[in-house]
């Protein structure tokens, strides 16, 4: 409840799309089984999240016919003698104008207010806003955070000092836990996690073992004993005890296909929905959600197994020409595949040259290989066991040997800051990094994204990008923006790089698992500080903010601060300590390509997808979307079995 005392309000209102007036109304009163498991989680959530929270209406009959998901009812009741105009701004939403959200008529005299009824969003907190239509002044504001379904009144009235206004929300219906849903899946996913890795324990035991070798050898007796023919057997040769072991092939690092596999399989989760929460959807401009954290990470990890396969080919014998054509060709086939097979300009009808997407996830994958590959094959050393270890810089040498390419990395950035901040946009001020639209209160509605979108829509055409931004569910813009530019592409270059370090890191302290994970956290330390500084520890207020959008330098900072702090506990705990097997990450890691054309192709094929029998319900959505993710991660481990990897 505010009060607040009659001032001039000149501020322009605009109307959202998402929250709008429905009615007006007179009131008077106020690892190794891993498949079995795997096909457990998708059946257990079903039926046991279901009956939790499917039918939200039999809870709260009261909720209003027309709410949808994340909508909640608010009647405003107006007790003064003049018509109130109310409009609305998310707390997530920086600098921006006011949205209308309707009228309500003054009353019809003492004691008989009028009320008008309006639909609002319960993502984020919201701020109410009262101004008076006659003398277009503010009497008061309310900020509130609205329960999903909810019925909630506002009542506007004028206190005895005729120039004190007083608003106050009060709830009329109870809103409905939208995260149970979530919160029972985590509960059940974590529930069988732990009843896995109990039940390998229980196995290890050598008691446990003998009693299955018994069962065991007592089932083959009695089959050898019903058999006419019995079990045919092969005499080993005498030379099997003396023969030497066959070379062992090179350890490959669980780690890293693991936290492939963990940034995959989230990355898949988001892009099927993610249940429809707002935390697993990108950010509208400035921040972090969970979707935000995965794109990086995936790039970052591309990095490291650049500079450990560029190693292992060079030490094979693969010349420094063979493998830059295999670099090209690979970065050339993902790119056609993104352009031509995943491209999201399907789902308007068939694919046309005047509209064809040109960037992409794959695109930016593609692009960020190829340089990359390109710089580690211009300093890769192929013998690092002769390298002298007792000098004093000896501890650098993992930077210090290719500074040719950290060179090239630090101009490719000087360029992004350049053109990012210095490069004149018609009718944007000079180093915009807002979203426009209704954002810094309206002054720049035509500027989305500054530089970054200027440079995208001369070079590749406005129909050419993507055409629906995640800026327009909270600053409403008008303009085309895509999220993987031309521009952004250079810090996810860099991204990619700081992931090559992490692979020079592993080659030069080989099996040196303490100095490994100490300049992991060293690496991280330094990223952190980094990022502190460029944001100023805020969203909004810092140098250059962490955003997705842009792929802004403190982005990178702070999602390769996460990458290599990950890393370590991923790396400790699979690679040096064997706690963990990685499953079932590990498996769709291995398969990543596949993985992710195949869950962009057959997305809306059974069994990842159905009709819905409430479109409107988290717990459905969360269903589908968790089903079509688990069928993912286990065609991933039947693939592995088979031995069956696709590799571009």
């Amino acid at each position: 409840m505010t009060k607040r005392k009659l001032k001039t309000n000149t501020k322009q209102t605009f109307s959202d799309v998402e929250l709008k007036p429905t009615r007006q109304k007179e009131v008077k009163q106020p690892e190794d089984n891993n498949m079995f498991t795997l096909a457990v989680i998708a059946l257990v959530v079903a039926v046991c999240v279901v009956p939790l929270t499917a039918d939200m209406s039999h809870i709260h009959p009261h909720k209003h016919a027309a709410l949808k998901m994340d909508e909640a009812l608010l009647t405003v009741n107006n007790e003064l003698t003049a018509e109130v105009q109310v409009s609305w701004m998310s707390e997530r939403c920086y600098q921006c104008l006011y949205q209308q959200l309707g009228v309500v008529p003054a009353e019809l005299g003492p004691g008989q207010p009028r009320s008008a009824d309006f639909v609002v969003s319960t993502q984020h907190e919201i701020t109410l806003q009262i101004n008076s239509t006659f003398a277009n002044v503010e009497l008061c504001k309310v900020p509130f955070h609205f329960g999903e379904h909810g019925n909630y009144s506002l009542w506007v009235k004028n206190l005895n000092d005729s120039s004190v206004y007083n608003c106050s929300v009060v709830p009329d219906a109870d809103p409905v836990n939208s995260y149970i849903p979530i919160l029972v899946a985590f509960l059940i996913f974590t529930g069988l996690a732990l009843v896995f890795a109990i039940g390998r324990r229980i196995f290890a035991l050598d008691s446990v073992k003998d009693l299955v070798l018994r069962i065991g050898g007592s089932m083959e007796t009695e089959r050898l004993i019903n058999s006419e023919l019995g079990s045919p057997r092969v005499a080993a040769p005498v030379t099997d005890n003396i023969l030497p072991p066959p070379p062992s092939p090179n350890r490959r690092l669980r780690s890293l296909d693991t936290f492939r596999g963990i940034s995959l399989v989230i990355m898949v989760f988001v892009n099927y929905g993610g249940g429809r929460y707002w935390f697993f959807r990108h950010d509208s401009w400035n921040g972090l959600t969970v979707a935000d954290l995965v794109f990086p990470w995936f790039v970052f990890i591309m990095g490291t197994s650049i500079a450990l396969s560029i190693n292992s080919l060079l030490r094979a014998g693969w010349t420094r020409r063979s493998l830059l054509r295999k670099a090209v060709w690979r970065s050339i086939q993902l790119f056609m595949i993104g352009v031509f097979i995943i491209n999201p300009n399907y789902c308007q009808g068939t694919l046309s040259w005047d509209n064809l997407r040109i960037p992409g996830v794959l695109q930016r994958l593609a692009w960020s290989y190829l340089v990359v590959a390109c710089l580690d094959l211009l300093v890769a050393r192929a013998h690092l066991d002769i390298l002298p270890m007792d000098a004093w810089w000896s501890p650098g040498l993992d930077i210090l040997l290719y500074w040719p390419a950290w060179l090239c990395v630090l101009l490719l950035e000087i360029i992004w800051l350049c053109l990012t901040f210095l490069l004149p946009v018609p009718d944007c001020p000079t180093g915009y990094l807002g979203p426009g639209g209704i954002g810094d209160m309206g002054l720049y509605a035509n500027c989305t994204g500054g530089a970054a979108g200027f440079i995208d829509r001369w070079l590749l055409g406005e129909k050419h990008i993507y055409q629906t931004p995640s800026s327009r569910v909270i600053y409403v813009t008008h303009m085309p923006y895509d999220p993987e530019g031309v521009l952004g592409s250079i810090n996810s270059i860099l991204m990619a790089f700081l992931g090559l370090q992490a692979g020079k890191i592993i080659l030069h302290n080989r099996d040196l698992h303490t100095s490994i994970m100490s300049r992991f956290l060293i690496w991280g330390l330094l990223l952190g500080v980094i990022s502190a500084v460029l944001t100023k520890c805020s969203t909004d207020q810092g140098f250059i903010p962490v955003n997705k959008n842009l792929w802004s330098l403190s982005y990178v900072t702070t999602l390769a601060c996460f990458a290599f702090v990950l890393l370590v506990l991923v790396y400790y705990t699979v690679d040096v300590k064997r706690w963990w097997s990685g499953a079932p990450f590990y498996y769709p890691g291995m398969n990543s390509i596949l993985v992710y054309v195949g869950h962009e192709v057959f997305e809306d094929y059974f069994p990842f997808c159905w009709r819905m029998a409430n479109s409107q319900s988290h717990t459905e959505h969360l269903i589908q979307n968790l089903v079509a993710t688990s069928c993912w991660v286990f065609i991933s481990y039947l693939l592995y079995r088979k031995k069956i990897f696709w590799k571009i």
